[in-house]
């Protein structure tokens, strides 16, 4: 008889870089104890991202979306496209939450998109309420909510202590993407 599964809600958070590679690190870890996955990612989308050639070469119950523009969102304005894709993506987390397709569910850069206006906390908190008791959810992104961290079971916070950018060293394959 196996151990009831009791969902958990987890959060990587901080400054520091690892959030995205930590939730990562949950998914391969999830899905290679065949746990289906589904990975949901705001303000993002890059089709040449290692994680993404990494999940389409593997044969693993994980699914990874994109819910964004490919241009970097931290160098513009929040505009109403950016709006819109956020919704799309709030909407696939709602309707793969009462699918009940997936045992853990990502929502990668979350934080940053309610930060910046893209989701409203109230919509964010909604749904989080109407988790079910099974589902592992795991939300990242700088900038969580003192609201969020006191409702995660998990809250991790990378701290930076030191990175090659302050150096001048320009993103690295397989490093940052």
């Amino acid at each position: 008889m196996g151990v009831q599964r009791k969902g958990l809600i987890g959060v990587f958070t901080g400054d520091g870089k690892g959030k995205t590679s930590a939730a990562l690190g949950t998914a391969l870890r999830a899905a290679g104890q065949g746990l289906r996955v589904l990975i949901l990612q705001f303000m993002k989308k890059q089709r040449n991202i290692g994680e993404l050639k990494a999940i389409e070469a593997s044969n693993l119950p994980i699914r990874l979306e994109q819910h964004g523009r490919r241009v970097f969102f931290k160098s513009r304005a929040c505009e109403p496209m950016d709006i819109y894709m956020a919704s799309r993506g709030m909407t696939a987390f709602r309707e793969a939450m009462e699918s009940g397709c997936y045992e853990m569910i990502i929502l990668d850069e979350i934080n940053m998109a309610v930060h910046f206006g893209l989701v409203q906390w109230s919509e964010l908190k909604l749904l989080l309420d109407q988790k079910p008791p099974c589902l592992h959810l795991f939300l990242t992104g700088r900038n969580a909510r003192p609201e969020l961290i006191e409702k995660a079971d998990l809250v991790t916070e990378m701290r930076e202590i030191k990175h090659p950018y302050r150096e001048g060293v320009q993103a690295q394959i397989g490093i940052e993407y």
